[in-house]
C-alpha cells in the first residue's frame, strides 16, 4: 500500500506546526519531500515511525531556509550512519542544478570535514533540469520548473502503483506552465497561505502565495480529483481544517484535505 506522509504543514513563520515537508512510501522504502528548516525533521520522522536508514531518495524543491535546512541535518545524521555501519546502501538527493552549489556550500560551512566527504562517495547530489525524468522508488518521476520569481523551483509528477497521477506543486500558486501535470490529476498538493476572508490580514499575494479560495477554484477549474491544502499560517491552528473546509468546500467539488502534522493518506 502507498501512503504518502505529511511531516509538517507550515509556512516559513510557522511555529505551532513543522515547516512543510512530506514522504510518500511505498514497499521500497520512503522518499523524503523537503526537509523543513531545522532539525526539527528528525523529531517528525521520530513521530513518524520513519528510520533514518530506511531514507534514500530526497527531493528538496527550492533554497528558501523552511526547506533547506533541514536537509542539512539530514546529510549528517545519515553520514553519520554511515560511517558507524548503521546505513545500507546510499543516499540520493535530486535538486535542480542552481541547487546543488547552494546545499554544498551550506553543508560544508556547518557539517564536520569527515561527514562532507562522504559526498561523492555514498551520499550523490543529482542536478536536475526542467523536464528531467528519475526513477525513484519504482516510479518515473518528472521533475519541472515552477517557473518562480523569488527563488528557483522544481515540483514533480509521477503516476502511482494504482494508475492515479500524484503532483507535487511546490509551494507558490499554480501557474500555466504547470498545465500539463496539473490538469485531471488525480492527487494535487498545493498551497494556500491562508484563507480568503483573511487576505488582508496575511497579504498571501504580496509573498507570492494564495488562498484556500484561490486554490480551490483553480483545482476545480483543472479537474483536480483530490487537493491536499499545506504551506499555510498557524494562527488558529486549532480550528484551521474546520476553517479552510468551510471556505473551500463549495469551490472544489472533488474530495479537499487539509492536514495536519503526521496525518497520513493512503493513496
Amino acid at each position: 500500500m502507498e501512503k504518502l506522509i505529511i511531516l509538517g504543514t507550515g509556512n516559513a513563520n510557522a511555529t505551532k506546526c513543522y515547516n512543510t515537508c512530506l514522504a510518500l512510501q511505498n514497499e521500497r522504502g520512503y522518499f523524503l519531500v523537503d526537509a523543513g528548516g531545522g532539525n526539527g525533521i528528525l523529531v517528525q520522522l521520530e513521530k513518524a515511525g520513519i528510520p533514518l536508514d530506511e531514507i534514500h531518495e530526497i527531493f528538496l524543491s527550492h533554497e528558501h531556509t523552511d526547506h533547506i535546512l533541514g536537509m542539512v541535518w539530514m546529510i549528517r545524521m545519515i553520514a553519520a550512519r554511515i560511517r558507524q555501519g548503521r546505513y545500507e546502501g546510499n543516499l540520493d538527493i535530486y535538486c535542480h542544478r542552481d541547487l546543488v552549489d547552494t546545499l554544498l556550500t551550506i553543508v560544508r560551512l556547518t557539517v564536520q570535514g569527515k561527514f562532507v566527504k562522504l559526498i561523492g562517495e555514498r551520499i550523490f547530489l543529482h542536478p536536475l533540469e526542467d523536464g528531467d525524468v528519475k526513477e525513484i522508488l519504482g516510479y518515473s518521476v518528472q521533475f519541472f520548473d515552477i517557473q518562480s520569481i523569488k527563488a528557483k523551483q522544481y515540483g514533480f509528477a509521477l503516476t502511482l502503483q494504482n494508475g492515479n497521477r500524484f503532483t507535487f506543486a511546490g509551494d507558490e500558486p499554480y501557474r500555466e506552465c504547470e498545465y500539463e501535470y496539473v490538469k485531471n490529476t488525480d492527487w494535487l498538493l498545493h498551497e494556500a497561505f491562508c484563507l480568503y476572508s483573511e487576505r488582508e490580514r496575511f497579504k498571501p499575494y504580496e509573498k507570492c502565495h494564495t488562498t484556500v479560495k484561490d486554490a480551490c477554484e483553480m483545482a476545480e477549474e483543472l479537474g483536480v480529483k483530490n487537493l491536499i491544502l499545506y504551506h499555510t499560517e498557524d494562527k488558529n491552528l486549532a480550528r484551521r481544517k474546520e476553517l479552510y473546509l468551510a471556505e473551500g468546500s463549495p469551490c472544489f467539488s472533488g474530495n479537499l484535505y487539509v492536514p495536519g502534522d503526521l496525518e497520513v493518506f493512503e493513496l
